[in-house]
């Protein structure tokens, strides 16, 4: 059997990097990547057969756990009739129902084939549906890899944002404006100047790609005010948030309404899907029904609606899955939190839902992206390299959330704080 590192040289020939998204390439830990074989509960294993206690949970998704019995088998029922047709099919409408059945702010949904598809969509219908080109955006939010989102803060609150990588044109970064999250006034000024000019705010509602950020009490309540008095739209990304806060995740969690919400992950149940729906008046802008052009070969997959049906299906259903999520993410926390404490490790722990994060830093209250990058990156990496020697699998960035399965039993618990005690007592 090939060696992780062996796996990886191969890769490297013919892959740029090595791998099909750059953070799994570790440059941001060091090292080389582990490549996978197999999942299944709260486990992967690797090539090698060694197993790791997952929290990376494929960046979200899994959220019943890896290869849920059930999920797989409406997968393999699913297939026998066929991966793709390109033509609508029943089950799509039947997703689309239980969404707009969850969420009282959408009407209508249209399916993508990713997170990015959904972000770069929704920007494009609320330019369309406003006639306007500015949009505003977070610094530490991420919203795929779309042009006119990969643009980074300038050099105030009101300066124009730059793009923050090559192939980005300028022109396009002029009408994003960058400020930072869970800062208010920032949105309030930027308003004001120039409030006419917005076609919306586009947010995460909790971040999760500066690691775990909850939002400050009444950050999401001023997007929503600014927009309503200015006439702008709001959107919620809750590509990563959707159905980890909740069944009706952040905006039901923090009771505020977005005219625009995205949704991936979760709601593919693994598989490749993304989304983004709202109220009618504004979805009905999208061809064929009106001008805003949005198209997909594969959207709406069959296979992919039925994995995210059954997912989503459970966990309407079973509601004691929430209350064991949220108990089993605070337990991590307070045990991870409790762990570093002992040996006077300077770090604190956020976690909102079944979404959290470690911070390696003397600041016990983590809310905006200057801090998180005042963190120590050298000790997160440490760490990171100590629990994966451990048995236990973490995001490959101190940037990056970790996620909670329906699968991660106290055992796994006990075992994650108890390989960070081992790892902690090293990094004195």
């Amino acid at each position: 059997m090939p060696t992780n590192s062996q796996l990886f040289e191969r890769a490297k020939q013919v892959i740029p990097g090595g791998v099909n998204s750059p953070v799994r390439a570790f440059k941001a830990v060091g090292g080389e990547p582990i490549f996978i074989e197999r999942a299944k509960g709260a486990y992967i294993f690797d090539t090698a057969g060694k197993r790791y206690v997952d929290y990376v949970l494929s960046w979200g998704p899994m959220i019943l756990g890896h290869a849920d019995e059930d999920v797989i088998n409406t997968v393999k029922s699913r297939i026998e009739d066929g991966l793709s047709f390109g033509a609508p099919t029943q089950i799509e409408t039947e997703l689309a129902e239980k969404v707009c059945e969850i969420f009282p702010s959408i009407d209508k949904i249209r399916f993508v084939s990713s997170g990015t598809e959904a972000t770069m969509s929704a920007i494009r219908l609320a330019r369309g549906f406003t006639g306007r080109d500015k949009i505003v955006k977070f610094e530490g939010c991420y919203h795929g890899h779309s042009d006119s989102l990969l643009i980074k803060a300038g050099s105030g609150a009101l300066t124009l944002g730059v793009p923050s990588s090559p192939g980005v044109p300028a022109c396009l970064a002029a009408h994003t404006i960058t400020l930072s999250y869970n800062e208010p006034e920032q949105v309030i000024e930027a308003f004001k100047a120039m409030g006419d000019q917005i076609a919306a705010i586009i947010v995460e509602p909790v971040a999760g790609n500066m690691n775990c950020i909850p939002p400050i009490p009444g950050f999401l309540e001023t997007l929503r005010q600014c927009c309503d008095q200015h006439g702008s739209l709001l959107i919620f990304d809750e590509v990563m948030t959707g159905f980890r806060l909740g069944l009706t995740s952040a905006q039901g969690r923090f009771n505020i309404r977005p005219d625009i919400t995205t949704l991936g992950k979760v709601i593919g149940g693994g598989m490749p899907v993304g989304a983004f729906g709202g109220r009618s008046e504004v979805m009905d802008s999208i061809a064929p029904l009106g001008p805003v052009y949005q198209a997909g070969t594969l959207s709406g997959n069959p296979v992919a609606m039925a994995a995210g049906l059954c997912t989503l299906n459970k966990l309407a259903n079973e509601p004691d899955i929430y209350t064991k999520l949220f108990s089993q993410t605070e337990k991590l926390c307070k045990g991870l939190q409790a762990a570093a404490d002992a040996q006077g490790i300077p770090m604190t722990t956020n976690h909102v839902g079944s979404m959290w994060g470690v911070f390696f830093t003397e600041d016990k209250h983590i809310t905006n992206f200057k801090q998180v990058m005042c963190g120590n990156t050298e000790r997160f990496n440490q760490f990171f390299h100590g629990m994966l020697d451990a048995g236990v699998y973490l995001a490959p960035a101190c940037f990056e959330a970790g996620f909670m399965s329906h699968a991660h039993s106290d055992e796994d618990i006990a075992f994650t704080i108890e390989a960070a005690k081992q790892v902690f007592s090293q990094l004195k």
